[in-house]
């Protein structure tokens, strides 16, 4: 028998998918036999669950630990970790939680939930030189349109067009109550990692739109395009410095000056 055989059918074994028709393995029959064995699933499982609500403690702040473990029982067992490492466990689980009939009573979930992953993957990013205000001013007017400034690697960004799903986060993030008065409207997040620790501020969608537009590659002229269409009354000087202050942006590899 090969390693990888074992370790696919252990695998496998500790965490079954609901509805599996498909029979174990033969060689593995004695061993799902032992009593002892449903200790180590149950050990998989509950530790997978226990990264969930540790990744999303916005969402375990909104619903409970109830509520949320039941959530995460069904995910685990859907989507099983493909890495032993389960501080980055958990993608996907946003769309997940939007599919839940239980959640259609909380529209804004699935957005809030996105934000928790933004700060789970900005926290676990490479590390990287943020692009630097007084290298930027350096460069000609022609020279500047043309860059192609990129993302940090650990600049995360998501818009929300129905619901204040950043002020709905950084509130339960905070342990700060929810407000009644909270306007309802659409609104943008930044997460970036600028000196060793996750930090965020709102983002307006036009600063979503520019972020959009560099990590496809655009050149800054028309990054600053599509943010001035997504919004057309952006000042895009303050947008540019909100960007340079929060560190979203990569200093390039190779300097150019």
């Amino acid at each position: 028998m090969r390693l990888s055989d074992f370790q696919d059918g252990l695998a496998s074994a500790l965490l079954p998918a609901p509805g599996a028709s498909a029979p174990p393995p033969a060689w593995l029959d004695a061993l799902l036999a032992q009593p002892g064995f449903a200790v180590y699933r149950n050990t998989v499982a509950k530790g997978c669950i226990d990264a969930l609500l540790a990744n999303y403690p916005a969402v375990h702040a909104l619903v409970g630990t109830d509520w949320l473990r039941a959530a995460a029982h069904a995910f685990v067992h859907q989507h099983p970790p493909s890495d032993g490492r389960l501080m980055g466990y958990g993608a996907g689980f946003a769309d997940f939680l939007e599919g839940l009939a239980s959640a259609a009573s909380l529209p804004y979930l699935g957005a809030v939930a996105r934000l928790d992953r933004c700060w789970t993957e900005a926290h676990l990013a490479a590390d990287a030189p943020t692009l630097q205000a007084a290298w930027l001013a350096q460069q000609p007017p022609e020279a500047l349109a043309l860059l192609h400034l990129q993302p940090h690697p650990a600049a995360r960004w998501h818009w929300c067009a129905e619901h204040p799903a950043y002020q709905l986060w950084q509130r339960q993030r905070a342990g700060v109550s929810w407000d009644d008065q909270l306007p309802w409207q659409g609104e943008g997040a930044l997460l970036t990692r600028p000196h060793d620790a996750v930090q965020w501020s709102p983002l307006p969608h036009a600063g979503c739109a520019l972020l959009d537009a560099c990590a496809a590659g655009a050149t800054f002229e028309d990054a600053a395009g599509q943010a001035l269409q997504t919004d057309p009354g952006t000042d895009l000087p303050a947008l540019v410095a909100l960007l340079l202050r929060t560190g979203a942006l990569r200093a390039p590899e190779t300097p150019l000056n």
